[in-house]
């Protein structure tokens, strides 16, 4: 594929509408640190979702739009290199830490006597652990309610593999749309919210698992080619205006049509995708049509540049991991019950019973902690980089004179998360 010169309406120039500055030989291109900060608070939204279940919080922060719009305008930024090449790295760093949780969870389940089925077709949906294309196979209860582990705990530490899904077919799918969205950028653009309005309010039903993987394409395809977008320098262009006056219309015809259509857990957007995609997208506008450009994070937020730095340089573990984390804080907990203060007092049973989602979130953080040291290396072996038990940040040293580009952490161009 080629490339055009770094103008201000070329697909290279930088998202504040200038061309960026060219980095020294060899120097590592340069972090934007509001995307890295978009990207960890997404991430920190999802734990908290899983961990409170609070439908409003999709509405507060769409994470996975958010997630997915960042995730193209990297991938776009890379796509001015060789196009298999990049589509390569993409998919590298994200089959190895899948394959390394696949490994976990699969010992776990065959150790409890789980068995994928009878059939070559039941085996053949394993290669879903090795390249994600559809759902892998997992049990929805596996044991009993009165062992160490809830009986439903496999299917909530597998279901955010449908993230990984989706990811893959957009990386697979994006030298081709980034070519169609450089054509034709507003048709391409809104070519998914159309599709949407298709196939995620029924007047076209897709059966089963093909079903869900469409509709999860359609839903976010718009905040993936958002990214595009960004990158391109097509939302600088819009004044800003136009973008606060028409972003609010899109977000509010989400809620309109999410006010008539709530599923089974109300108003969680998860659970409508029309309103989902339009919110989503409306949303996505205003935060990469404000974007600003960061090297280091600035005023107060400079406090968070290590952990803004750790989340993006393990988003595929934090995103993965956090699920068994939450597992595994309930048999934890329970253990608070065996306390003679505190099991032979109705008072105090019940007041940690009131606060038991306050003190897993509380207590997933350290058991996070632990998996990223035990399991994060597979995120710098696929991005063949040397594995590194925590990721640092670098401070950031005085520029010499007539030096362009600052200094900046390295971390990984891609990142996962998604609120369900």
């Amino acid at each position: 594929m080629t490339t055009r010169p770094a103008t201000e309406s070329s697909p290279a120039a930088t998202s504040s509408g200038r061309s960026p500055a060219r980095a020294p030989a060899g120097a590592p291109p340069a972090r934007d640190r509001y995307l890295d900060l978009l990207r960890a608070v997404a991430l920190v939204r999802v734990v908290v979702y899983h961990t409170f279940n609070w439908a409003w919080l999709t509405f507060l922060f769409p994470s996975m739009g958010v997630m997915f719009a960042l995730a193209g305008s990297l991938m776009a930024r890379s796509l001015g290199r060789p196009a298999a090449a990049v589509v390569r790295g993409r998919v590298r760093r994200l089959l190895l830490p899948l394959w390394l949780y696949g490994a976990v969870l699969l010992t776990v389940l065959f150790a409890q006597g789980w068995r994928p089925g009878h059939g070559a077709g039941a085996w053949l949906r394993m290669l879903c652990w090795i390249v994600p294309l559809g759902s892998p196979p997992y049990p929805e209860e596996i044991g009993g309610n009165g062992g160490l582990l809830d009986a439903t705990w496999a299917m909530e530490t597998a279901g955010p593999l449908w993230y990984l899904r989706a990811y893959l077919w957009f990386v697979l799918a994006s030298p081709l749309l980034l070519r169609a969205f450089r054509r034709l950028p507003w048709v391409t653009l809104l070519t998914p919210l159309a599709l949407t309005a298709v196939v995620g309010t029924g007047v076209v039903t897709v059966p089963g698992e093909t079903g869900e993987a469409v509709t999860d394409f359609a839903v976010y395809g718009s905040c993936w080619l958002l990214g595009f977008a960004h990158h391109d320098g097509l939302l600088r262009r819009i004044p800003m205006y136009a973008v606060a006056l028409a972003a609010p219309v899109v977000m509010g015809a989400g809620l309109w049509w999410a006010s008539g259509h709530l599923g089974e857990e109300g108003w969680d957007l998860n659970d409508i995708p029309l309103g989902q995609a339009l919110w989503s997208f409306g949303f996505c506008v205003l935060l990469l049509r404000v974007s600003p450009s960061w090297h280091r994070l600035p005023g107060p937020l400079g406090r968070l540049e290590r952990p803004v730095t750790l989340a993006n340089s393990r988003a595929v573990t934090l995103y993965l991991w956090h699920q068994p984390a939450l597992v595994a804080t309930v048999p934890l907990l329970d253990l608070l019950w065996r306390i003679p203060a505190i099991g032979d007092s109705q008072a105090l049973s019940a007041a940690l019973e009131s606060w038991s989602d306050a003190l897993m979130f509380l207590a997933v953080w350290p058991l996070v902690a632990l998996l990223i040291a035990a399991f994060g290396w597979a995120e710098d072996v696929a991005a063949r980089r040397r594995p590194r038990l925590w990721p640092r940040t670098r401070t950031p040293k005085p520029e010499a004179r007539g030096s362009s580009t600052p200094k900046t952490p390295d971390a990984p161009l891609t990142g996962t998360g998604r609120g369900r």
